[in-house]
């Protein structure tokens, strides 16, 4: 008897990636920093914070999936702020949820222009910005949780760069609660994912999403992505000699050995070594 084969939409085919070709680089450290991080919990309303960029679009196919699978009951809100794209960035980021077959929620903002009006460099303040903005979005949309794209490679150049630029060792952690929206948290549902593996998921299916839509950064290189590309590329150095240094560094951040520091911060104070040395419950040669 004959059989006609079946045929996907390119949304279809595109999520089947996900199982058929990059079950282990992307679906499965998605569920692996779900569960390691408790990430998500029956009722939650998750606003899925899309940029438009790689990171974020590959996260919210991966929880479109996830929301068709999961035992665990959970809504989401696929929300996409307009900080004041051109209109040229705003259709590319149309298209691409639709040919994802992501519905999508947008709100316009002017934090490009309120940001850029600023003196000196505006991306601190922009990124304050945007993520006020989202938290407020959110809120009225009745979620509890907001979900970034930050994926494993941030988490590592965060490390490298507080060292190299901020003289302290510090990083972006899985979640957080916020602190000026009561019951309101954050999650990091990639963050244990490479940011190559994205970037061949993206390719693979001849994908192109936005870079950076700011034109401050695409006219002054002195913005902190560059600081950020500087750690990527020493990051990328080094692996030519050591292929699990993003590895290496990754596991690192959950194995801390707090008792061998000098000094460390916690709750807003500073600490010694000094204060349980005499005691002798301080790290031993």
């Amino acid at each position: 008897m004959y059989h006609m084969a079946r045929t996907f939409t390119p949304a279809q085919e595109i999520e089947r990636s996900v199982f058929r070709t990059y079950r282990k680089e992307l679906w499965a450290p998605f569920l692996t920093a779900l569960n390691r991080y408790e990430l998500i919990a029956p009722g939650d309303r998750i606003a899925v914070c899309i940029s438009g960029g790689k990171d974020s679009m590959c996260m919210a196919v991966l929880f479109q999936i996830l929301a068709r699978h999961s035992d665990i009951p959970f809504s989401l809100v696929n929300l996409v702020m307009d900080p004041g794209y051109t209109p040229e960035v705003r259709k590319q980021i149309e298209d691409n949820a639709a040919l994802l077959g992501l519905p999508v929620t947008f709100f316009e903002t002017n934090i490009f222009a309120v940001a850029n009006s600023q003196p000196g460099n505006p991306c601190y303040l922009c990124a304050r910005m945007r993520r006020g903005h989202l938290y407020n979005k959110a809120k009225e949309l009745s979620c509890n949780k907001i979900a970034l794209g930050h994926h494993l490679n941030d988490a590592i150049e965060t490390t490298v760069m507080a060292m190299f630029y901020s003289s302290k060792l510090e990083t972006i952690i899985p979640k957080s609660h916020s602190e000026n929206f009561e019951g309101m948290e954050l999650i990091r549902p990639m963050y244990c994912i490479k940011e190559n593996d994205i970037l061949r998921w993206a390719d693979h299916n001849h994908l192109r999403f936005i870079q950076c839509a700011c034109s401050f950064t695409a006219a002054d290189a002195a913005c902190s992505s560059s600081k950020r590309r500087e750690a990527k590329e020493l990051i990328a150095e080094l692996k030519k000699t050591n292929p699990h240094v993003e590895d290496n560094i990754f596991r690192s951040l959950h194995a801390v050995r707090i008792e061998s520091f000098p000094a460390y911060k916690a709750d807003g104070r500073m600490h010694s070594f000094l204060e349980n040395y005499a005691d002798g419950n301080t790290f031993k040669d």
